[in-house]
């Protein structure tokens, strides 16, 4: 079922319709972006004294961060876990890209050391807390050890490095550590609090297990990846295969619906139809990818987008699905509504320090405010994705 392969990705797309102008873009100007907004963030955010970088560019240690338990706090030194992680993971990307591996595998190895900054090893079992060790003391959230778990398996994909793979292994053992059975199962949004089933939490959860599977073959994680996904299935699915955000120990339910809730069940149901052939999980895989293209389509507002951008690096997820579906079944539709998106932004929507806005639009007052490390790391991982594409002709 697999696409045929026929032409390059600038064949596929063609003229780009942007803002400014018209442009053929090759596989090679994608790769290019990729590697100059890799470059930028690392010049502009990296904070040398603790080889961590910075929430946010320009850092004036103003801004209030609203993603964390409780509230508002305030950007602190270096950035917190999440954002941190959109570098490791668009370094694990680019990696795969053959004309460049050899050039970040270094950088690889320099982020897998900040990873490990974050690892609170005194509260059993080990997992990584939302800021760096060091500097804090800090809630250790499932969905951030979600991240690192995926992560680390990618690298150990790539590398065949043991010690990816042995901390991966333990990323996902804390995770473990947070499944109840209390409404049918799942794992918190943060260790201790019991106040919701969350998404994001499950979600990467789900990926970890998969990801995991995939590089050591061993069943356990396979098991572990299909309870996941059932539970998050049968508690968060609506009717049309979009996600919703959490459930409530009450069972009621938070119905908000985020691109990348959907977009890390979409890889799921990918990588579950890969592993066990069950054309259940590609029907359903092809069924909220259909629902949610549908969904944050009909929510844009932006003339020049193609579909809504919540968050770029949520974005970033989805097309994670997107593509991932692409490669066994050569839908195209998804992918490309991205990629135009994206090219929209580049050649919009940047500000003077070659960053761009969060929106992807040029809003006057984006352009001049500081610019978030996870909203531009996924610039570079979602060019390096693209520049390998090679997609057939309609």
């Amino acid at each position: 079922m697999k696409a045929q392969i026929s032409i390059t990705l600038m064949l596929l797309l063609g003229v780009t319709q942007t803002g400014k102008s018209q442009e053929m873009v090759s596989s090679k100007q994608y790769l290019k972006r990729a590697e100059e907004m890799y470059s930028n963030i690392w010049k502009r955010y990296r904070v040398d004294k603790y080889k961590l970088f910075s929430e946010n560019f320009p850092s004036g240690k103003q801004d209030s961060l609203t993603y964390l338990q409780g509230g508002s706090v305030n950007e602190k030194e270096v950035s917190f876990l999440w954002p941190f992680s959109g570098m490791f993971s668009a370094t694990n990307v680019l990696i795969k890209v053959p004309a460049v591996k050899n050039k970040y595998l270094v950088y690889l190895d320099s982020l897998s050391l900040g990873y490990e900054t974050y690892k609170d090893t005194i509260r059993k079992p080990g997992g990584y807390q939302a800021y760096p060790v060091m500097l804090d003391k800090s809630d250790r959230y499932y969905d951030d050890n979600g991240l690192v778990a995926i992560d680390y398996a990618e690298a150990y994909i790539s590398t065949k490095r043991p010690a990816y793979l042995k901390k991966a292994k333990e990323t996902f053992t804390f995770i473990l550590s947070g499944w109840s059975d209390d409404i049918g199962g799942g794992v918190t949004w943060l260790e201790g609090h019991n106040d919701q089933k969350p998404a994001c939490s499950n979600g990467m959860a789900t990926l970890s297990a998969l990801h995991l599977y995939k590089a050591t073959n061993d069943p356990f994680y396979l098991n572990w990846g299909k309870r996941f996904y059932t539970w998050m299935h049968d508690n968060l699915r609506d009717s049309t295969g979009v996600y919703w955000n959490d459930k409530k120990p009450d069972g009621s339910i938070n119905y908000t619906q985020w691109t990348y809730n959907s977009g890390t069940m979409l890889e799921a149901a990918v990588m579950l139809y890969e592993f066990t052939h069950d054309i259940s999980y590609l029907k359903e895989a092809q069924a909220v990818a259909a629902g949610t293209f549908k969904h944050f389509t009909a929510q844009n507002k932006k003339p020049n987008l193609q579909l809504h951008i919540d968050l770029p690096w949520f974005v970033t997820v989805l097309y994670r699905g997107y593509e991932r579906l692409y490669h066994i079944d050569g839908n195209e539709t998804y992918i490309k509504a991205v990629i135009k998106s994206l090219d929209y932004a580049w050649e919009n929507s940047r500000d003077k320090y070659g960053l761009i806005t969060h929106s992807w639009t040029p809003d006057a007052k984006e352009l001049e405010k500081p610019k978030w490390l996870l909203d531009e790391a996924c610039i570079a991982e979602l060019y390096a994705r693209i520049s390998m594409l090679k997609l057939s002709k309609k």
